[in-house]
């Protein structure tokens, strides 16, 4: 599967990383990291990209228009901004093209892909709430990272595999990180 990962400027950029190194071998994920990604990540984390290092990995600069995720023709099968911020969001919904990761959005819309967004806000104001409905109508799936407490003891790590492994199901991406319901 070749996987679009579009990392943007909203807090909780660590939960990225994680949905990166928890990713199967078998997945190429093709990753963009806006410039305020790059600084929540050096801001909440004291990490620089070049310490992600897999081999499924392939990254680009958000400048980099003319990269190949940036075409239909690359034939990737699903994207995922995580996080996405509020930035990106009304972007993404006014079909705005002027970086890679907007521009790449816009192609899998077109293409009528499987796009995952992960707002990371709170509360909602009104107007990002018309910009999640307006995507959600347009076969967007929304999907912040709300905890599921299905278990009593939970730890931070638990939780975010939770998050991680709903994105996952959301990105038809098999996996075991989290307990699932069974009544």
């Amino acid at each position: 599967m070749k996987l679009i990962v579009a990392i943007t400027g909203a807090s909780g950029v660590n939960l990225s990383l994680k949905f990166l190194n928890n990713l199967p071998e078998e997945i190429d994920a093709y990753v963009v990291f806006s410039k305020s990604a790059k600084l929540a990540l050096k801001l909440e984390n004291n990490i620089k990209i070049s310490q992600l290092k897999k081999k499924n990995i392939t990254i680009y600069k958000d400048k980099a228009i003319s990269a190949p995720i940036a075409s239909g023709s690359f034939g990737a099968e699903a994207m995922i901004i995580l996080p996405c911020s509020m930035n990106t969001l009304a972007k993404c919904s006014m079909g705005m093209s002027d970086s890679l990761i907007t521009r790449a959005f816009n192609v899998m819309l077109k293409e009528r892909k499987n796009i995952v967004l992960a707002p990371r806000e709170m509360p909602y104001n009104t107007l990002s709430l018309e910009n999640m409905h307006k995507l959600s109508s347009l076969g967007v799936s929304i999907a912040p990272p709300v905890l599921g407490y299905y278990s009593k003891q939970q730890n931070l790590d638990e939780m975010e595999n939770f998050l991680i492994g709903k994105w996952y199901d959301l990105l038809n991406i098999e996996n075991n990180l989290y307990k699932r319901w069974n009544g």
